[in-house]
């Protein structure tokens, strides 16, 4: 079939194969060991209560939860702490063409993203917790969700479209001789 030749469809299939390899790897190793999500899930807890206590909210904070005080609070498990959305950004990343030096820049810039986003997204949670309780649900369940997708699909596209020139500018730079001229 023609299809599986065009660059689509094998952008896809390397897509494919990476989320694929991440999610086992993940599920079966790295999600049990607890080495990454606890540590991330604990920071972007403590990253939120100081942001919450900044805009002035008196606060609580025990590992994995944080909250305004006289609500529940919000717990980061696993699963929600980004892990999964930077495991589908870098595969859109790797899969898509590019030099290797740019990708990797842009994709630590990706990564630091949606890290900024899941922090930001626990903050709303916390208010919406806070100040809307009706509202949390649907809060936490769509729209900070689709949120996540939004963010990972322009990321993807600022690679798309501008990945290859990174690489050109990086490489069109004349290296500066010792005299300085």
């Amino acid at each position: 079939m023609s299809f599986f030749k065009s660059e689509i469809a094998q952008f896809l299939i390397k897509v494919l194969v990476i989320y694929i390899i991440w999610y086992i790897v993940y599920e079966l190793w790295v999600l049990p060991s607890g080495v990454i999500d606890e540590p991330l899930s604990q920071n972007i807890a403590s990253i939120t209560a100081g942001i919450l206590a900044a805009f002035g909210e008196t606060t609580f904070h025990f590992g994995r939860v944080v909250g305004i005080t006289g609500t529940n609070g919000v717990e980061i498990v696993d699963g929600c702490n980004g892990i999964a959305a930077i495991g589908l950004f870098l595969g859109f990343i790797i899969a898509y063409p590019g030099a290797w030096i740019p990708r990797l820049l842009f994709s630590l810039f990706g990564i630091a993203v949606i890290y900024i986003t899941n922090v930001a997204r626990t903050v709303i949670l916390c208010y919406v917790q806070a100040y809307w309780p009706t509202a949390f649900d649907f809060t936490h369940e769509y729209s900070t969700a689709a949120v996540f997708y939004i963010i990972i699909f322009i990321l993807w596209m600022i690679w798309a479209n501008y990945g290859d020139s990174f690489q050109s500018r990086l490489s069109s730079e004349k290296p500066v001789s010792a005299s300085g001229v």
